[in-house]
């Protein structure tokens, strides 16, 4: 098959107007324009409010392209689009061509007849999606509601684009437009490969890979199926039929090398390449056997995951959008990101319905990376429409999307929206009158969603909702914590204490979270000096969560003693991100098998923004990443206060084999003395938890303002570390302390070793305007016990340079 690229720069204009821009191709509208000095930077003060009239503007995407003989000498000669956001017209030299409605869909369109030799012409109108969906909201035979966000572009649910464009309680609204995906010319006359899949059968020492091949061929004809898997070749004559032709092959690996997800073996992917009437694809095939295990036992209904026979537990964070500018979501961008999520021990995450399908970067390096995909479609926080025009569009995404993407080993399972059930029970409308809207829900993600994803891909589940207890059951799962998957948000939004997490045993726990601010340098990117304040304009812009700082500084003087300076604020609400999120990881993994996955909300940012993310918007690590490489790592020792004044203590252990380890308890006071040492021995077993002691509080902390407990745990190739207070943190006096750093050059990054004269807590380094991070952070540092941190940069640094941007943080120096 032949194909004419015709991505690159094209001009931009307003429909109308006879000025355009260059604009790149993928790209989008807004980026087009703030390259060509036409707006203002739209994440820096409250400058997003300047720019609304972008979204509300119709879009000419224009370029030429030259066509030869031998495309127009083919029978089929037709347009492929995808990523093309979102209401278009397509025009060819002046005739129309095709229309589209769905960002999420593929289209082609045949155009021999509109093309000519050598010059030609294409126009592609976007119209203004803020004005469509308002459009079709007065059009509705009755209301379809939606969440509301203090600055949004309304009735987004309308319109099948990524709905956070519309704003988020974490980002802006940016109702972008463009292209982002492929897009081309491409001819034939024997056949165009539309779709390739597989489906693994696995045996002992062995796995049949059954391939197959949807292929449109406009006159028909006599070829051959090539098909190549790692070192194995396969070739089988074929005769094509005018139309679509499913053709498939059958290939055996012996004693197949396995994909595992990260932490539990290695990513070994086979290239497989298919090729048939002139034309090929290629992919990278993990061959693993995964499960999703949904069963009722005598607790309710379990949810886990089980790879090549071996229950994982599944342990990340949602995933968002990289970026609220769809033309910065480059390969290198995600691969930063997920690259820091691998290195935090996460083994799954969950590509989140109001974002997007992303981009094949996205899913190849997470194959890569042994990441699993919990994977949302894209509905969200909302109702939508169940017409019949409005379901076939959605199923059309559906069939495109799933086949595009069921190859891919991280690919766990299929859901159908977010938080979409739980929606029916948040509009006065819809609580009115459930039965009518609950009809919609049935008809879109079971009649709808449901068969299609039975239809494009049997070998996974679906899962109809997040949260949820499974197909057939509409229930509102939202504080049900013993069937399916739950949602916990009963700290951040009820304003609990952290110690609700002890309150409910989830199966699996796909999203809870907790607010911090992010760096200085951060904030710095879209404020100056004159708003580092949490309750200036352009702080609060940043925030999109109604009264989120005010919660912050609320769970701040509960739990510590006021912070002086901006600096040690920021610092703290970090701090009290990860005691959040540290707090119901550990207790939640120490319940497994009941539980078995955390996913936090949420790992990345798509602007600078105040947010509950683990990475801030540019990709640096805040503390609460640095925390969730430690509760995440594969063995933990953690503790918890009971209800019976006891202090157990217990280990976490992820390895596929048992873990024979010893644990040291200390108990020290803020003098720096420890007061009592206890050590035990015990036995984890693989894919478990065990108590490894009991130890009244009273025996313990008779006093608990006065000490706390530090615990190392050894074992056969693990260590780790924890530490535990009995009261809280404002109660205890703390003294002054004293901390030295020495700072030398190493191969691959700079050592900085740190002593301190007395106990010190949650001390973090940090070295701003220095992209990069340390091997460790935010921990408890004890006298006469020195540590050694690498800070690896990603960018070149010299030593003077290092020095000069390091900066030390520590509990006790945040107050007088």
């Amino acid at each position: 098959m032949r194909r004419l690229d015709l991505s690159g720069v094209w001009q931009l204009s307003q429909l109308g107007s006879e000025e355009s821009i260059p604009a790149q191709v993928p790209g989008d509208n807004y980026s087009a324009l703030l390259e060509a000095g036409k707006i203002p930077d739209p994440y820096w003060g409250d400058n997003e409010l300047a720019v609304q009239w972008v979204g509300q503007t119709d879009w000419v995407y224009s370029r030429r392209f030259t066509i030869d003989e031998d495309i127009l000498a083919e029978t089929s000669v037709f347009l492929s689009c995808e990523g093309l956001d979102t209401i278009a017209d397509i025009y060819i030299n002046g005739q129309h061509v095709g229309s589209t409605d769905n960002m999420f869909r593929r289209y082609r369109f045949e155009v021999k007849e509109y093309c000519r030799l050598g010059d030609n012409e294409i126009q592609i109108v976007i119209h203004s999606p803020v004005k469509t969906a308002v459009e079709r909201s007065g059009k509705l035979p009755y209301e379809i509601p939606h969440s509301q966000f203090p600055i949004q572009a309304p009735h987004v649910n309308l319109v099948r684009k990524t709905a956070c464009h519309g704003g988020w309680d974490w980002g802006p609204c940016l109702m972008v437009s463009g292209i982002y995906g492929h897009i081309y010319i491409g001819a034939t006359s024997l056949g165009r490969i539309e779709y390739v899949y597989t489906a693994q059968s696995h045996g002992d020492g062995m796995c049949k890979v059954e391939v197959t091949a949807e292929v449109i061929s406009p006159e028909g004809g006599e070829t051959e199926l090539q098909v190549t898997l790692g070192d194995i070749h396969q070739r089988k004559p074929v005769v094509l039929n005018p139309g679509m032709n499913i053709v498939s092959t059958e290939l055996t690996v012996v004693n197949p090398q396995l994909w595992w997800p990260n932490g539990s073996g290695s990513q070994h992917l086979y290239d497989l390449t298919v090729a048939i009437a002139g034309d090929e694809v290629r992919k990278r095939l993990g061959l693993r056997k995964l499960e999703v295990v949904t069963e009722e036992d005598d607790i309710g209904l379990s949810f886990k995951i089980r790879v090549n026979g071996v229950d994982i537990f599944c342990k990340g964070a949602n995933w968002i959008p990289a970026d609220a500018l769809p033309q910065r979501q480059t390969r290198e961008r995600l691969d930063e990101l997920l690259s820091s999520a691998a290195a935090a021990h996460m083994n799954m995450l969950r590509v989140w319905g109001g974002g997007q399908y992303e981009s094949d970067d996205f899913y190849e390096l997470c194959d890569e990376k042994g990441i699993m995909i919990w994977h949302d479609f894209m509905f969200s926080c909302a109702l939508y429409p169940a017409t019949k025009e409005f379901l076939a569009n959605v199923r059309e995404e559906v069939i495109h999307q799933v086949k595009r993407l069921r190859d891919h080993a991280c690919i766990a399972l299929w859901c159908g929206n977010n938080e979409c059930l739980g929606a029916l029970n948040w509009f006065e409308v819809s609580r009115r009158n459930r039965d009518r809207y609950l009809v919609d829900y049935d008809r879109l993600y079971e009649g709808t969603i449901g068969r299609a994803v039975d239809e494009a891909d049997p070998t996974r589940l679906y899962w109809p909702s997040s949260p949820c207890g499974g197909r057939g059951d509409y229930s509102d799962n939202w504080h049900e914590d013993s069937r399916g998957d739950m949602h916990y948000w009963t700290v951040w939004h009820e304003n609990a204490s952290f110690d609700a997490y002890f309150d409910v045993v989830p199966r699996f726990c796909s999203e809870f979270g907790y607010q911090s601010f992010p760096s200085l340098e951060t904030i710095a990117s879209f404020a100056p000096p004159d708003q580092f304040n949490p309750t200036a304009p352009f702080m609060e812009h940043h925030q999109r969560h109604p009264g989120g700082n005010s919660r912050i500084v609320e769970m701040m003087t509960r739990y510590f003693r006021v912070p002086e300076g901006f600096e040690n604020f920021i610092f703290l609400s970090q701090v009290q991100q990860g005691l959040a999120m540290k707090t119901g990881v550990e207790y939640w993994r120490h319940l497994q098998p009941i539980c078995m996955g955390t996913l936090y909300w949420q790992l990345n940012d798509v602007w600078p923004v105040c947010s509950w993310s683990s990475l801030e918007y540019s990709g640096r690590w805040k503390l609460l990443h640095y925390l969730a490489k430690r509760f995440y790592a594969p063995v933990i020792v953690t503790a918890f206060q009971n209800k019976e004044d006891e202090l157990e203590i217990w280990v976490v252990n992820d390895q596929h084999r048992e873990q024979t380890v010893t644990v040291t308890l200390q108990i020290w006071d803020f003098a720096g003395q420890i007061r009592k040492e206890e050590q035990y021995t015990g036995a984890a077993a693989a894919g478990g938890a065990v108590l490894l002691a009991k130890r009244p509080l009273a025996d313990l902390a008779p006093k608990p303002h006065e000490v706390f407990a530090f615990l190392e745990l050894t074992g056969d190739g693990v260590y780790h570390y924890n530490d535990h207070f009995f009261t809280e943190y404002k109660k205890c006096h703390l003294p002054d302390v004293s901390i030295k750093a020495a700072v030398k050059e190493v191969d691959g990054g700079y050592q900085v070793e740190v002593a301190s004269d007395m106990p010190a807590f949650f001390v973090s380094l940090e070295a701003r305007g220095i992209r990069g991070e340390f091997d460790d952070n935010c921990f408890t540092l004890l006298p006469g016990k020195p540590r050694t941190l690498v800070f690896t940069a990603k960018d070149a640094v010299s030593l003077e340079q290092f020095q000069n941007s390091l900066k030390l943080y520590h509990l006790r120096a945040t107050y007088r």
